[in-house]
């Protein structure tokens, strides 16, 4: 999922570059839709990877277990 983000993230760049050069707000508002996606896959990537560790029992105190 963060490749996703990753590739969103630069498809927002491209948009918001081509808003610049054109001065078009037309594709100022395709880079925000897809910064917002972007913004939101990245949340559900964080908080499905903070039940996972949730649900393995580790409580993330920080301390190592070996």
């Amino acid at each position: 999922m963060l490749v996703m983000t990753l590739a969103l993230a630069a498809v927002g760049f491209s948009l918001l570059v081509v808003a610049l050069t054109t001065g078009s707000v037309i594709w100022a508002w395709g880079c925000i839709v897809v910064c917002v996606a972007g913004a939101v896959l990245l949340l559900v990537s964080a908080l499905s990877d903070k039940k996972a560790v949730d649900s393995n029992g580790q409580e993330g105190r920080g301390a190592a277990t070996g």
